[in-house]
Order: C-alpha cells, then sequence, then structure tokens
C-alpha cells in the first residue's frame, strides 16, 4: 500500500523557518522524482520544487528560490522541503508527490503552512 504522510507544517511569523517532511513507503523511493506542490484556496496546485531520484538534481519556482530546500534521505525514503525566510505568501497547503510517470504517480494528503504574524 503507497503511503506518502506530510508533517512539519505550522504557523510561523514571517522570516521564519520550517522543515516539512514526506515520509513514503510502498513503492520504489529512490526511483522516483519528488516533488513538493502547494496550493491556495480557489487556486491550482503550483510546483515548488523537485528532485530526481538518482542524480538528486533539484529545481525550484523563481519564487522560493535561495529560501527553500529540497532534499531526500532515500534509505529513509523520505523527501524533505527546508523553507527559510518565509513570506506571508507562503501561506498554502502543501503536497508532496511522488513521480514516475503520468500513470504511476502519489500524492500526500497535504500539511498547511501559515506564514503570519
Amino acid at each position: 500500500q503507497v503511503q506518502l504522510v506530510e508533517s512539519g507544517g505550522g504557523l510561523v511569523q514571517p522570516g521564519g523557518s520550517l522543515r516539512l517532511s514526506c515520509a513514503t513507503s510502498g513503492f520504489s523511493f529512490n526511483l522516483y522524482t519528488m516533488r513538493w506542490y502547494r496550493q491556495t484556496p480557489g487556486t491550482a496546485r503550483d510546483l515548488v520544487a523537485g528532485i530526481i531520484g538518482i542524480t538528486e538534481v533539484t529545481s525550484y519556482a523563481d519564487s522560493v528560490k535561495g529560501r527553500f530546500t529540497i532534499s531526500r534521505d532515500n534509505a529513509k525514503k523520505t523527501v524533505y522541503l527546508h523553507m527559510n525566510s518565509l513570506k506571508p505568501e507562503d501561506t498554502a497547503v502543501y503536497y508532496c508527490h511522488a513521480y514516475l510517470s503520468n500513470y504511476t504517480n502519489y500524492w500526500g494528503q497535504g500539511t498547511q503552512v501559515t506564514v503570519s504574524s
């Protein structure tokens, strides 16, 4: 059974930091590109960051470059999103996504991140 379980969300002040985790099971984690998306009410999910399974090459949305870092631990089958210098516009539900192909991909349930003073 495939599972992706996000954790680490919460309320943080502007300029603060959070680390999101996505613990997975039920698929060959090291083969999958892992991504973080985020979504606010009434909008589509936006890609925030991604990391390829074998090479661990990373990519980021322009809005988070230099502030967010995606990483993975293949032994623990977990992907992380380190978020620094958080802004109110980073407020969203953050989703973990595992991608192998358009026909083989999985979503987590999401974790809320709120940036507010």
